[in-house]
This record gives structure tokens, sequence and C-alpha cells, in this order.
């Protein structure tokens, strides 16, 4: 009998795996399954989904980030750094750039001249060498805990291959070097849009991806020297759900569950990127249209937080957080949807409530965001989409926190396909914005061939199949099919 450990260490993993058809298909197959996620909702996340053939063990963080952080911390933090910035200039680099000078932000002057600099010398080799790329992987992977830390999981299980939702580029790299020493073949399944563009290299040895779409099958070929003949496109396995209409809540039931006007458009908003820039400016643009009935219909604003707006450090996100809150106290067609935390290191937002994403972008006259992951998925729903780009005047205004123009981040890798795709509108002000809304609240079908193109191009699969294509890529892998 064959076995894998799949590595679900965030929400979104959890979605990817388990909430499609991949895991199912794969026990159908009669494939043992042993997944390994957060220790402190594995119990939670063993009991809603337990099934015969299916383990929930703990992904052991807390040890792994003490690791991280108390075995030449520095060492690694630079190994990492250098990783997440050094893809190749054969693609679209204006993601890992926009984190290099993040991170000369941030730091001190000691800092900038004591390893930044030599770091940016090391960048430049990086990112034009593939041997420089593959010898950081070698590098990377002499630090590994001893006593591994998953030596007897690895004992008890002996698993055929080990999956990861990143390719190292978390603490998973600890798992997957482990794996790698082993000589246990490992598979990353992509799971974010941007990830291919935004962490490039692996932060362990791997052998095999799979990912969305020719797009990113490319990013990771020219970006990170990964072997085409071991690239799968298999689509994105969490969102054959909204394709089947599987979590939609019906909209009476969804109107009232936010005290929503059936009388009134439902224009939705998604916090975004508010680890760069604030997102008041553009909620607060929104209320004020909505509130001074300035649009083409009568309509109501519901607003969906970030989780970064949920740390507590840096201050100013939890700030943002209750400005909004208290817009909602303040007009009566504002609302803001309340999460519910999985737990754990997943946090808010974390596949806990993908009936609440996926009845808002379903019954949303219009979706508004900032270039979010979201706007591939409010195409899937055929919702009209308007990237909002108000900047608010020098940012976070933070002397240690970094800011960038939304506006500038208009030409990082997937939201320059989406500008391209012209899926949607753009709106750098007040009046933009305003124009956008009513031209879809007047006409929903306005630019629905270049959505469905859209996603045609962002996610290959548009028929719900994705979860099972993965599978059985899988079990070709395990010598299954």
């Amino acid at each position: 009998m064959k076995r894998v450990f799949i590595s679900a260490d965030h929400g979104m993993a959890i979605i990817y795996f388990l909430q499609s058809e991949v895991v199912p298909t794969l026990l159908e197959a009669g494939v043992e399954v042993v997944v390994l996620t957060d220790d402190d909702t594995k119990e939670k996340i063993a009991q809603r989904f337990a099934r015969p053939g299916l383990t929930i063990e703990g992904l052991r963080l807390k040890e792994a980030a003490r690791y991280a952080n108390t075995v030449f911390p520095r060492l690694q933090w630079l190994l990492a750094y250098l990783r997440r910035v050094g893809g190749s200039w054969r693609i679209n680099s204006q993601a890992m750039d926009s984190h290099i000078w993040e991170v000369w932000h941030e730091n001190s002057w000691k800092f900038r001249l004591g390893i930044w600099t030599p770091a940016a010398l090391a960048i430049l080799l990086l990112r034009t060498s593939s041997t420089a790329r593959r010898l950081l992987v070698r590098l990377q992977s002499r630090f590994q805990p001893n006593p591994p830390l998953y030596a007897d999981l690895f004992e008890k299980y002996t698993p055929d291959l080990v999956i990861a939702s990143t390719a190292g580029w978390r603490l998973d790299r600890y798992l997957l070097r482990e794996a790698h020493r082993r000589g246990i073949p490992t598979l990353a399944a992509i799971v974010g849009w941007d990830n291919p563009s935004s962490y490039a290299i692996p932060g362990a040895p791997m052998e095999y991806a799979t990912c969305w779409s020719q797009e990113q099958k490319k990013e990771l070929v020219l970006g990170s020297n990964w072997d085409p003949d071991r690239v799968h496109i298999g689509g994105i396995p969490s969102y054959d759900g909204y394709i089947r209409k599987t979590w939609l809540i019906p909209r009476q039931e969804y109107f009232r569950l936010h005290s929503l006007d059936p009388q009134r458009a439902l224009i939705s908003y998604a916090c975004s990127f508010v680890h760069f820039a604030p997102n008041y400016p553009n909620v607060a643009a929104l209320v004020n249209l909505v509130a001074s009935n300035a649009l083409a219909r009568p309509s109501q604003l519901l607003i969906r937080l970030h989780p970064s707006h949920f740390q507590e450090k840096p201050k100013m996100f939890a700030q943002e957080r209750e400005r909004i809150f208290e817009l909602e106290k303040q007009y009566p067609h504002v609302h803001v949807v309340k999460p519910v935390p999985l737990g754990g290191s997943l946090g808010y937002y974390s596949g806990e409530d993908m009936d609440e994403k996926a009845s808002m972008l379903y019954h949303s006259d219009v979706f508004v965001t900032v270039y979010s992951t979201m706007v591939v998925e409010a195409a899937v729903h055929d919702t009209p989409i308007v990237s909002a780009v108000l900047d608010a005047p020098g940012g976070w205004n933070h002397p240690k926190k970094f800011s960038l123009s939304l506006k500038a981040i208009g030409n990082w890798p997937t939201h320059k396909r989406f500008r391209e795709a012209r899926a949607g509108r753009v709106a750098e002000d007040t009046e933009q914005l305003r124009q956008a809304l009513n031209a879809y609240l007047q006409d929903r079908s306005l630019d629905r061939e270049e959505r469905r193109r859209f996603i045609e191009q962002e996610i290959t699969y548009t028929d719900g199949s994705a979860g099972r294509r993965t599978a059985e890529f899988i079990l070709k892998m395990l010598g299954m099919a």
C-alpha cells in the first residue's frame, strides 16, 4: 500500500487538499494519507475531515520556528531572504524587487552596510546564474534540526512521497529537507496565485511541482530552474467548489446573515496588500459613494478585512481595522464580515469561511479590491471587478514601516496579467472609482468575455476538475495510474 505525507501549514492548504477532490481521490485509490498541520488545530481538523485512510498529525511548527530562530538565525534568515528575492531575471521580478526595498527600509544602517549591501551582490549573481541558484538550495539544506524533527513520523509511516503546499518557502522546508535526506520524492503543490513569482527559489531540494497554469509553469521553469518535464499543470483544486457552487449560501439567507438590504445593489470590498499600504482610502471612498447616493443604483457596502488586520504588531494594522468598524457603526449601509478564526497558527480567513467568501463573490453586483488573488476568484463567479488603488499620502507614515504606493504594484506579475487581460477596471481616484462602479451597476455583462479568457489563462481548468486531475498526477508519481 502506498502512503503520502501532505504538509498543510496554513488555511488555504487545508482547502486545497481537504476541501477538494485531491485527498478523497487518493483515498479512493487506496493511498493512505497523513496530513501534517498546525498542532493546536489538528484535533479539530481530524474531527471535521475524518474518514478511513486519513490520519492527521502535528507539523511541529513551534519547534521548527525555534530551530530557525536559535541555530545560526542570522545566516538562516539571510539564506531565506536570498532565496525569496534571487529568482532569475528571465521572469518579471517586480514583486521580488519590492521585498528587497522593504528589507532595506525596515532595518538599521548597520544592517544595510553589513548585510544588505553584500547580499545585493549575491542577488545579482543569483538572478543571472542558474548554477548559483542551485548552490543556494544546497547551502540552505545544510540547516536541519539534529536530532531530526520528524524522524519518528518518517519511521512510523514510511511515506512514498512528501507533498507540501509550498516549495519549502515556509517552515515546511525542514520536513522537505528531511524527506530529501531519506531519498523520498517531494512535490510542491502551488497553492497561491503569486507564489512562483514572489518566493522564487525552493527552500529544499524538490523533485516535482503541480501548478495552476502555463503562466505559473513558466515562472517556475524560467525563474527558479525547475525541470519542465517535472512541472504538472493541474489547475487550482481550491476553486472547484466555486465552480460547482458547493459552498453557495442562497441570496436571501446570505443577505439576512449580514443584515443587507435586498433592494440595494451589493458592492463588496476585500482588503488587500495591507502589509504595504493602508486600505482605508479605498474603503472611505466607497463608503462616501454609497452614503451620498452618488452611484447609478442605491447600493450598500460589505467589507472583508485582511488577516493582517488581526495582527497586534505593527499597531497600524489593528488601528485600521478599528477605523473600519467605526464606519460600520456610523453608516447604515456599511457592513463588515465578522471572521471566525480556525485557531492556532492558521489564523483568520483560513478556510473556515469558504461559504462566506463564495457567497459574497457570487451575490455581489461589483467586487472591489487591490489586485488581490480574489480578482481571480471573482472572475470565476463572473462578478465584475474593480481594482481600487487610492493611495494615502505617505503610506503608513511610520519610520520603521515600509510603504509602497498601491499604484506602483500594478506591474507585479499577476497584477500585470489582470490589467493586460482587461478582466476588470482600475480606479486611481474617487471619480474613476465612481465611473467604474456605475458602468458595472448599469451593465453587469461588461468585460464578461475578458473575465472568461482571464480565468482560462490563470486556472486552466474551469470545469471543476482540478482536484481530480491533481490527484491523478500524484497517483501517476506513485506508480498507481
